[in-house]
C-alpha cells in the first residue's frame, strides 16, 4: 500500500553539476542540483534566484555546464558552500575558454557549452532554459563508436532532499528490452 507523503518533488537523483560563466574575463562556478532536459535540444538549469552567478549568466546570456565525477567533487562542492559576490571562486579548477566564451572545467569529464534561450521564473528560482552550442567530453569516455559511455564517465548524482552525493550503479538492461506485460 502506497502512504501519500504529500506535494514532494521525487525525480531524484540528478546528475551533479558545476555551472560556470564569466564576467571581465574571470570565470565564477556553483554546484547545482537542479537540472532537467526539456527536450532533443534544451536542457533547464534552476537556480535561486539569489545566486550570484543568475546576474552573470543573464548578462551573457550563455554559460558551461560542467559534469562532476569523483576526482572533482570535493572542489565541486566548495563552489555551492562559498558565494561568488563574496569569493573569488575563479581559481578553483583549471579551465579553459571553450568555443562558445564559457569556462570549461579541464578535469570535468564531460563539458556543454550552452546558450540561454530564455528565462523562466518561480517563487524563489530563475530558471534557464539553454540550447547547447558544443560537448566535449573525454576521449576515454567514448566507446568505440564515439558516444558517450557513461559506464567509463560515472557522473556523481545528487540527491534531494537528503543532499547526498551518489554514483552511478549496475545496468539492468536495454532500453524498451523487457518484453514481459501484465
Amino acid at each position: 500500500m502506497k502512504k501519500n507523503i504529500g506535494s514532494v518533488l521525487a525525480l531524484y537523483p540528478t546528475p551533479l553539476i558545476v555551472v560556470g560563466a564569466v564576467r571581465e574575463e574571470k570565470p565564477t562556478w556553483t554546484l547545482v542540483g537542479h537540472t532537467g532536459i526539456i527536450g532533443h535540444d534544451r536542457v533547464i538549469i534552476s537556480l535561486a534566484d539569489n545566486h550570484y552567478i543568475n546576474g552573470i549568466i543573464k548578462e551573457r546570456n550563455n554559460l558551461s555546464i560542467n559534469i562532476v565525477d569523483r576526482s572533482i567533487l570535493p572542489a565541486a562542492d566548495y563552489t555551492g558552500s562559498v558565494s561568488g559576490a563574496k569569493t573569488d571562486k575563479s581559481g578553483v579548477f583549471d579551465y579553459e575558454i571553450g568555443e562558445a566564451g564559457t569556462p570549461v572545467i579541464q578535469n570535468s569529464p564531460l563539458v556543454m557549452e550552452c546558450s540561454v534561450v530564455d528565462t523562466y521564473k518561480s517563487k524563489g528560482f530563475e530558471s534557464f532554459i539553454c540550447t547547447i552550442d558544443n560537448t566535449l567530453v573525454e576521449e576515454e569516455c567514448l566507446n568505440e563508436d564515439g558516444k558517450i559511455d557513461y559506464h567509463k564517465l560515472k557522473p556523481v548524482l545528487f540527491e534531494f532532499p537528503t543532499y547526498e552525493y551518489l554514483e552511478t550503479g549496475e545496468v539492468l538492461g536495454k532500453c524498451l528490452s523487457f518484453k514481459e506485460s501484465k
